[in-house]
């Protein structure tokens, strides 16, 4: 691994100044020097205007070949090496540039030199030297990079038995947050924008999806092609392919999935993103992205859902759940405005992605579903970035919106809580100072319409922010005593404050006054039959269930009282409560339900059910139990 040196403060930790309209891409990057750590590019040197990928896809090798064709414009004199981001798992074959010609010749092909260096653990730096001829400032010249895709972090292969239908195989990326510099070599950082087309090869029988905006097929040559026309970092180009089929759910949307869990997804989902996305519209400015599609895949993706233009991946086994399947898509959709219309420019700041995201998915649940509902959910998971708190530590530099990274941590290991919901109380807080939510709302479809198709900094925000409400900056609100927007940014801890969640007492109140029966010792069952699960929605059950994991470890005696009241009960429902009844089972080694969890981990093979089922009560009361500790371990690697 090579060795690193701590780069000196960069822009993004400085204040900007608003950039007009005129500026090409929002904010001259190249002139800001911005330093994204992560990536081992030189991407200020460059501008990167289009690329094509050319692949075959090769199920019975697992591998991807072909080549791409980066175009690209020098905005540095003297930039006389091209650095990409790469990965060991990238076989690189040849690169070769197309010198430009003068009017009477013809364009010359050249074979390039190149070296591929260590740079972290998650990738390594492609160095490609470049002809004088093509370096000229402001003048584009084409370099294509032929490769073959390995085992590489962004790309899965899935056999046909882990498929949902497991008839045939299947394969997905995932590029969040730096993973896709194994499925192409590029420009990983969030800072970097381009437009995008892709020509993809398939055996009979596949097809195939990408985050475009538009596709076509020629089903004689077995071949697929896609063009995204708005620009987006690389993080944010997904493929996957597989025995899918559609059907459309509104005007705009329609739903991907293998065909045993299609009619399911269509059901859950039927007429409802349409109306989502009309209320998101008249919130924050129209939809930018053309369409609005979803393609569920099997349940190993990594995570939940992820917010792919056009075309969101989502986890299949959230169709049990109809709540968490509605926040999740409109959590998504809500990115098409907030993190892929306007991106954080470093990962130090993904709550500008993330924060802004959850504010807006909870604005378009308050007009669609009401202020309780959005109010408990919200309840809900700030319960959980709590819960986070105490694990962590009050002190734990995680806990910052503006993370400091240290060279070689992987961005994708430090995706927490915090970029969420402080983030959310960070950006309500300014909607609080706003006086007024639907001015708010006006501020951020102005925020969408000055920064679209760019990349900012927290500073960008907050002084458009500003500039839009003169009168909160005359009255020096950024400096509020304890409230400081520094101290919003780079303070440790939980959320310097927190919206008014009153409005949601309706359905929390009886949740915690359950709690509190089973709190009593000795317990009133005749009281705590008067409560019926059954009858709650799915956030009031695991709202529940967690504040009883929040007050582990529980007597035997409780436990075993618990199970007689609710084990078989919440074997009916979701996952999303299974798992919280679960953890519960684990973390006070409560045995008699303990192939329960097997059960569950042999349905669910997600990584996030087995980190949540495993790792989050290993850091919890066990932790300090080596004995107990080690049995789990060894019950989880034997499921």
């Amino acid at each position: 691994m090579a060795e690193f040196q701590r780069p000196t403060l960069c822009c993004c930790r400085k204040a900007l100044t608003v950039p007009s309209k005129s500026c090409e891409g929002g904010r001259n990057l190249a002139q800001c020097r911005l330093v994204d750590i992560a990536s081992a590019s030189n991407f200020h040197s460059f501008k990167l205007r289009h690329f094509h990928l050319d692949l075959r896809l090769n199920f019975a090798v697992k591998e991807m070949t072909g080549w791409q064709v980066l175009e690209l414009v020098p905005i540095q004199p003297g930039a006389h090496t091209l650095v990409l981001d790469s990965h060991p798992s990238l076989l690189i074959h040849s690169i070769d540039c197309k010198v430009p010609g003068t009017t009477a010749a013809q364009d010359i092909t050249l074979s390039l030199t190149y070296r591929v260096d260590p740079f972290t653990d998650y990738g390594s730096s492609l160095n490609i030297s470049l002809p004088a001829s093509v370096t000229r400032p402001h003048r584009a010249f084409q370099i294509t990079v032929r490769y073959t895709t390995t085992d590489g972090p962004a790309i899965w292969w899935l056999d046909a038995e882990l498929t949902c239908g497991q008839t045939r195989p299947l394969v997905f990326t995932q590029g969040h947050s730096v993973c896709n510099r194994s499925f192409f070599p590029c420009f990983d950082t969030p800072a970097v924008k381009s437009t995008y087309s892709a020509t993809v090869r398939v055996p009979e029988g596949v097809t195939v999806l990408m985050s475009a905006s538009r596709s076509a097929y020629s089903k004689q040559e077995r071949v697929f092609q896609f063009s995204m026309e708005y620009p987006v970092p690389a993080y944010l180009v997904a493929l996957v392919a597989g025995d899918l089929q559609h059907a459309d759910i509104g005007p705009r949307s329609r739903v991907w999935a293998e065909p045993c869990i299609l009619a399911c997804a269509v059901s859950k989902l039927g007429g409802s993103v349409e109306r989502w996305l009309n209320v998101a519209e008249d919130l924050f400015g129209p939809y930018v992205w053309g369409r609005y599609d979803i393609v569920f895949l099997p349940p190993s993706f990594p995570i939940v859902a992820m917010e792919n233009p056009c075309l969101t991946f989502i986890i299949s086994s959230i169709l049990e759940s109809r709540e968490f399947l509605l926040i999740d898509v409109i959590h998504e959709i809500a990115h098409g405005w907030f993190g892929n219309a306007v991106t954080n420019a470093t990962w130090e700041e993904m709550w500008l992605s993330e924060g802004l995201a959850t504010y807006a998915q909870r604005r378009i649940t308050t007009e669609a579903y009401g202020e309780a509902f959005t109010c408990l959910e919200t309840v809900f998971r700030l319960d959980a970035l709590h819960r986070q708190m105490r694990l962590l530590g009050d002190n734990n530099p995680v806990s910052k919106l503006q993370v400091k990274f240290e060279p070689g941590i992987n961005p994708s290991s430090l995706m927490n809580l915090f970029t969420y919901e402080k983030g959310f109380c960070f950006v309500s807080y300014l909607s609080q100072l706003c006086g007024d939510v639907k001015s708010f709302d006006s501020f951020l479809r102005a925020y969408i319409e000055q920064f679209k198709f760019t990349s900012v900094v927290a500073q960008d925000l907050l002084d458009f922010f500003l500039g839009f409400f003169p009168e909160l900056k005359e009255s020096c609100v950024a400096q509020r005593e304890g409230l400081e927007f520094e101290r919003w940014l780079n303070d440790c801890g939980p959320p310097l404050c927190e919206p008014d969640l009153s409005a949601g007492g309706v359905l929390t109140g009886p949740v915690q006054s359950l709690c509190d029966l089973w709190a009593c010792d000795p317990q009133d069952p005749e009281a705590i039959a008067n409560f019926n699960l059954s009858s709650w929605s799915t956030f009031q059950t695991v709202l529940f269930l967690d504040r009883l994991l929040d007050r582990s470890p529980l007597s035997n005696q409780v436990m075993g009282q618990l199970s007689r009241c609710y084990s078989a009960q919440l074997d009916e429902m979701n996952a999303e409560v299974q798992i919280r009844w679960l953890q519960i089972v684990v973390r006070n080694s409560f045995y008699p339900d303990l192939p329960r969890v097997r059960g569950f981990l042999h349905k669910h093979v997600s990584v996030d059910w087995t980190r949540e089922c495993v790792h989050f009560n290993l850091c919890g009361p066990l932790s300090g139990k080596k004995k107990q500790c080690s049995g789990l371990l060894i019950f989880s690697g034997a499921v």
